[in-house]
């Protein structure tokens, strides 16, 4: 049976780098994945570019299979100014709408403020009350989870990404003004090296890596 998905993430292309195989694989089964993008991506970077930035989100969910993207364009950089139920209440009327089964998030020790603040309000959105959602994973953001302190980051699940690396990897080359030179981790081959490292863990070719936040069996097998 087909799931519903639904993909929280802060910012543009960071829907990408957590989860992009894994969301490729999703869409590939014929699960039906929602993506909310939280914050516009462009005041505190970029000037003149907001429109095509917005365009990029579009362009990347494509190659995913992702047909359905809410930009909710919270200020950039600036979650700490927001009431926090104020950025809980839009993502909470949406998991009411989509009713997922799996919820994919931000983890909350990134060195990105707006990550860690973002955390919080999915946590409160994601709630035992939903009791349509199974399973909460937050993902790893390369450079924001790796560059944060204490480095708290511990897996407990990694999805087989090898028919859908090249897929990541060609949505990722939509965020033209993401993308970096090699060696920064936004590099497509930086990229590539890590889906092979995490995959490698566990004697896969390539995978990304989860923590579990929480996962609820409601009358069914404890497997």
């Amino acid at each position: 049976m087909s799931k519903k998905v639904l993909v929280i993430a802060a910012h543009p292309d960071d829907e990408l780098l957590g989860c992009g195989g894994a969301v490729a694989l999703h869409t590939k089964n014929g699960d039906e994945v929602t993506s909310i993008i939280v914050c516009e991506g462009d005041s505190l970077r970029y000037d003149d570019i907001s429109s095509q930035h917005q365009s990029q989100i579009f362009q990347a969910a494509e190659v995913l299979g992702v047909k359905d993207v809410r930009s909710l364009k919270f200020p950039d950089q600036k979650l700490e100014t927001v009431i926090l139920t104020d950025l809980i209440q839009p993502i909470l009327d949406i998991i009411r709408e989509v009713k997922p089964q799996i919820v994919y998030c931000q983890y909350g020790g990134d060195v990105n403020r707006d990550h860690k603040i973002l955390f919080e309000a999915i946590l409160v959105a994601t709630r035992p009350t939903e009791e349509f959602i199974e399973t909460v994973y937050a993902f790893d953001t390369v450079s924001s989870t790796e560059w944060g302190y204490p480095r708290n980051f511990v897996p407990d699940t990694w999805i087989d990404i090898t028919s859908t690396l090249e897929t990541k990897l060609e949505a990722m080359s939509k965020y033209e003004t993401e993308l970096r030179d090699y060696p920064h981790p936004r590099s497509l081959k930086a990229l590539e090296y890590k889906a092979y490292a995490a995959g490698n863990e566990c004697l896969m070719e390539a995978a990304e890596c989860f923590m579990t936040i929480r996962k609820t069996i409601r009358n069914g097998k404890p497997y």
